[in-house]
């Protein structure tokens, strides 16, 4: 088999591992957001350090990740932008609202193409141009409808597209940005759970023992898809990986409408419609540039 075969595999599999995510925090409803929050950051630590033993040929010494203070500051502040859209993803799939999670990550490619014009000097392609407008047709619909903005969606797909520009400017190898994020956010979690502890006791502790071990496992569980959209990126090309996401939200999408039966009004089709549109648009134009370049190529 081929790496790029290899390559598409193994990302498939890291989207459809996200995409049933909410399968997993199903067996926590109402869980406590910032226990949850911290506990995955703490036991994210361990997994990031066994798996840069494992997978990375050179991994940087500690030397050179504390002398580039700049990747640093870009790390910690990607780390906070992390916090938020990982708040609001988990929020949403412990409180009834994987729907909202779906539309998160439906509008997350599009916030980071207009922040890519923004900051990266990036051109819109026509296909793009006409996503944008239709994304931004259909929130604003649904805004005049419920009169309130998706909030939890609008969270989760900025605030993680942010993530990635940040992440465009740390010189730090993937595997290692993501363990410094986790490293640099260890203290102050393990100074709450231990506040919280001591002040009104932890809800993570006062449940049945499957209880905490679900909480224990928040932060492998979601790393796992993790390593294998790593291992996936340098066998296949980004335009298959750029496909290939809407896998996930496509697979919360089914759940949270056949598996967990919540409401999805002529208002929410007309929103997603016209976001599936724009998306639709953008991959037909993205396979067809991949074929014209393949044709021209020697």
């Amino acid at each position: 088999m081929s790496q790029a075969r290899i390559g598409n595999a193994l990302a498939a599999l890291s989207f459809v591992l996200w995409g049933i995510l909410p399968l997993y925090y199903h067996f926590l409803p109402q869980a406590n957001m910032n226990e949850l929050l911290a506990i995955r950051i703490i036991t994210s630590v361990p997994v990031m350090l066994l798996l840069i033993r494992l997978l990375s040929r050179k991994p940087m010494s500690l030397a050179a990740v504390v002398a580039d203070r700049r990747s640093l500051g870009l790390c910690l502040l990607a780390s906070l932008l992390m916090c938020v859209s990982w708040y609001s993803f988990t929020y949403a799939l412990t409180h009834g609202q994987v729907l909202a999670a779906s539309l998160g990550f439906f509008i997350n490619p599009l916030i980071a193409i207009a922040l890519g014009v923004m900051f990266q000097n990036d051109r819109l392609s026509p296909a793009q141009c006409l996503a944008v407008v239709l994304a931004t047709a259909g929130i604003g619909y649904q805004v005049y409808q419920y009169g309130e903005l998706p909030w939890i969606s609008l969270l989760m797909g900025s605030f993680f597209a942010l993530y990635g520009l940040v992440k465009k400017y740390i010189r730090f190898d993937s595997l290692t940005s993501v363990a410094v994020e986790a490293v640099l956010l260890t203290p102050p979690a393990l100074a709450f759970l231990l506040y919280a502890q001591a002040t009104s006791g932890l809800s993570s502790l006062g449940g049945s023992g499957s209880t905490l071990l679900l909480y224990l496992g928040a932060g492998p569980i979601t790393l796992a898809p993790l390593i294998l959209f790593t291992l996936a990126i340098n066998r296949t090309s980004l335009t298959m990986v750029g496909l290939m996401q809407y896998i996930e939200p496509s697979l919360q999408f089914l759940l949270a409408t056949v598996l967990f039966a919540e409401v999805f009004d002529q208002v929410k089709a007309v929103t997603f419609g016209l976001i599936w549109l724009g998306l639709l648009l953008c991959s037909v134009e993205a396979l067809t540039q991949q074929r014209r370049r393949r044709r021209l190529a020697p």
